[in-house]
């Protein structure tokens, strides 16, 4: 049943170009899935697996704590993988027909207010090189919306420092181009100029922007850490993650009259109801205002 599943991520790898984190995501859920199946419930193949059996599998789940979120997305990935053995022959029938995916809680995102952002982003020391990557990251992060897998991924040349720009892939390798501001710019420039030759080494070479103290690129874990110590620096103590100023980025330029759709193709966003969150943030945000000044409120 695991070979079904390397050729399964291999169509998804190759027919449907999927980004590599959804790929690793995909794997994990079907794993855990497969493992179920044999395991715990001695299915020894895909063509014998019947509705029952998967509602099982996301009731051991249910029961371990994972939220409805995370068993919607399972659900997603067993039912498309199910759906890729029906078309490929593999299995006679498809037992994924009529699943329900369970109702899921709207949470707001979090985001950080201007005075955070502001603290935020001068927390870095710029008076070392890697305070300027700092710096220049989390203005960038900020400037543009783009997630930190985007923003890790970046080569130089995908900042048009005299254009001013950013072209970055996101989801499904589709690129996008995105307009900055002249504060980002100048924090690029200046980590360009003063501090990533500091940082980078002879003897490794790359054309990633952001690099270690290593000089090879820098990893998602360690810009998080970096984020935590800089966040603390600022007085943050709300939790906060490199997805916070994204969801940032988009409510506050939605607060300030931003075209939704704008917003949309800056965060590369497939469909507009998913950028359509941040407008219910936006209104949240204004009650909260309205209740602490509003004498009769």
């Amino acid at each position: 049943m695991t070979d079904s599943i390397q050729d399964y991520l291999h169509f998804l790898r190759v027919e449907k170009q999927l980004a590599q984190n959804t790929l690793v995501s995909y794997e994990k859920d079907l794993k855990s899935y497969i493992s179920d199946l044999s395991e715990s419930q001695q299915i020894k193949s895909l063509e014998d697996v019947e509705r029952h059996h998967i509602l099982a599998h996301l009731q051991n789940l249910k029961s371990s704590g994972h939220s409805a979120r995370t068993l919607a997305r399972h659900i997603s990935s067993i039912r498309s993988f199910h759906q890729f053995l029906l078309r490929e022959k593999v299995s006679s029938s498809d037992p994924t027909v009529h699943l329900e995916i369970p109702q899921q809680d709207r949470t707001l995102p979090k985001i950080l207010s201007l005075e955070e952002i502001e603290e935020l982003l001068e927390a870095p020391n710029r008076s070392k090189p890697q305070g300027l990557r700092d710096r220049a990251m989390l203005e960038l992060l900020y400037a543009s919306g783009m997630r930190i897998s985007e923003c890790i991924s970046l080569a130089i040349e995908d900042v048009h420092l005299t254009m001013g720009f950013v072209r970055c892939y996101g989801k499904g390798g589709k690129e996008r181009i995105i307009p900055l501001g002249r504060t980002a710019l100048g924090a690029v420039e200046e980590y360009l100029r003063e501090g990533r030759p500091k940082l980078a080494k002879k003897e490794v070479r790359t054309d990633a922007l952001f690099i270690n103290q290593r000089g090879i690129g820098l990893t998602r874990q360690g810009f998080w850490k970096l984020l935590k110590e800089h966040a603390l620096k600022a007085g943050i103590k709300n939790e906060i993650t490199p997805h916070t100023l994204r969801h940032s980025f988009a409510t506050h330029l939605i607060e300030n009259g931003a075209d939704l759709r704008a917003v949309q193709e800056m965060l590369g966003h497939a469909d507009i109801s998913t950028t359509q969150i941040y407008t219910h943030v936006s209104k949240t945000r204004l009650k909260e205002v309205y209740k602490q000044f509003h004498p009769r409120a």
